[in-house]
């Protein structure tokens, strides 16, 4: 009997241990939140900044650290290539803080997350095309932004991918004798204003060699 109630003993002491650890997580300055995620930053451990991020968030909703942490956070994602996190900040970013210059710096950082996030032509069609309609957008919205000749390269380098995509359909359907369903791909090429024959296709994929461009 006095074994069992030792034991659950320690099992109320864990618990309580356990509890405390938790309370110790919450109710903190925004400051103090701001302190934790930039040493997760630097500790490597963005799983574990992101966690204090939401924390910070839902205690301090209109703490002015909260801008600069959605920036810092935002970039530390990009240089580890995590890009769909990247751009929920700065997409977050651009709801909340973005006006002016830095909206437009937002949204250009946005875009340029979502091309560096298209691994597979294949796999990632919708996000590619999403990609360059935001693309045209940005150009019609800040004809005169300092981004645009980065913007003008994502375009011209996802029409060259999805040129491209739609021959290798297009010869598969041939392939497989299929002509009028490679006729259809092939037309959808016609209204590009790059050609098949402007394009030397790569040893490598185009989205992996441009990606040096960016990083």
């Amino acid at each position: 009997m006095k074994k069992i109630l030792l034991m659950t003993l320690a099992i109320v002491l864990l618990a309580s241990c356990s509890i405390d650890t938790t309370k110790k997580e919450f109710n903190k300055t925004a400051l103090s939140w701001y302190h934790k995620i930039t040493n997760a930053i630097a500790a490597n451990d963005l799983d574990k900044a992101d966690e204090y991020y939401l924390s910070m968030r839902s205690e301090h909703t209109k703490s002015p650290l909260l801008q600069s942490t959605m920036m810092i956070l935002a970039h530390a994602h990009m240089d580890k290539e995590e890009y769909q996190l990247a751009s929920y900040y700065f997409k977050e970013y651009n709801k909340r803080f973005a006006v002016g210059d830095r909206q437009e710096y937002a949204e250009f950082m946005t875009l340029k997350a979502a091309f560096l996030g298209i691994r597979d032509t294949n796999k990632d069609q919708k996000l590619m095309m999403d990609t360059i309609t935001n693309a045209n957008k940005f150009l019609y919205t800040y004809p005169s932004s300092q981004y645009n000749h980065l913007v003008n390269t994502i375009l011209v380098r996802l029409k060259m991918s999805q040129i491209l995509l739609n021959e290798n359909v297009a010869s598969l359907y041939n392939r497989v004798g299929k002509e009028d369903a490679a006729k259809i791909y092939r037309t959808k090429n016609q209204s590009s204003s790059i050609k098949m024959s402007d394009i030397s296709k790569p040893d490598d994929s185009i989205l992996n060699k441009v990606t040096k461009v960016f990083n």
